[in-house]
């Protein structure tokens, strides 16, 4: 199968049933202030704070698929001593709106677009001139997609848990509360406030890690910038 249907497959079954979405390298910019000058203490204070000040951001991303033994990492902490090997690579470019809203753009290997206005959601593949559309109801706020482009209450349907510092950066786990997802946790990592990792592990032993850079937190969006218009000559699926 070709690493662009991987990729996108992946991700759809994320977003619609219990998703995902990547590593940022976004050491450029500044950590937001805490009142009073307080620094931060871990990564779920500093996931809380993305969440609660950041209503939208964009920026590029390098995403990775790595195929692992999921009965070896099944009780790991995320420490990339599991047998592993890298599947595929791809790399675009996002823009988010809370709560719902976002644009996921795939450049290589091939041109994909996953897109959401809040109420519906589309895939569309320049190459099999096609979109798939379906209604993107309540599914985002059990899925790993809700961290990004969600709400702010995480506590509602993950377990969060620090799990400590590694390679520069404060590191926590996300567990979905519900029993019946695809995926069994989130890894996320932060720098000074600065969400600069995710990987995403499924049931079935795979890893998607996607890599920030740019990362630009709260620009200023315009109000139809996510209106999906379906291209000429594409057809619509009704997913």
């Amino acid at each position: 199968m070709k690493l662009k249907t991987v990729t996108l497959l992946n991700f759809r079954l994320w977003l619609t049933r219990g998703l995902a979405v990547s590593a940022f390298a976004a050491a450029s910019l500044a950590p937001p202030a805490y009142a009073g000058g307080s620094t931060y203490t871990n990564a779920t204070e500093q996931l809380n704070n993305f969440v609660a000040q950041v209503q939208t951001a964009k920026g590029r991303f390098v995403q990775r698929q790595i195929k692992t033994d999921p009965k070896k990492m099944k009780d790991l902490p995320d420490q990339g001593t599991w047998p592993q090997e890298e599947s595929g690579k791809a790399s675009g470019f996002f823009l988010f709106e809370r709560p719902g809203k976002f644009i996921w753009t795939y450049e290589e290997p091939s041109r994909q677009v996953l897109q959401s206005d809040g109420e519906y959601f589309y895939i569309y593949d320049k190459e099999l001139k096609q979109v798939i559309k379906r209604k993107l109801d309540r599914m985002l706020g059990v899925s790993p997609a809700a961290i990004l482009f969600g709400s702010n209450d995480l506590n509602q349907n993950f377990r969060l848990r620090d799990i400590g510092k590694q390679a520069g950066l404060d590191w926590l786990e996300l567990k979905p509360k519900a029993a019946d997802t695809q995926f069994q946790r989130v890894i996320i990592g932060f720098r000074g406030g600065n969400l600069e990792a995710m990987k995403l592990f499924d049931l079935f032993g795979n890893v998607t890690l996607l890599v920030f850079t740019d990362m630009k937190k709260n620009p200023t969006v315009p109000p139809d910038r996510f209106k999906f218009t379906v291209p000429k000559g594409v057809d619509v699926i009704q997913g």
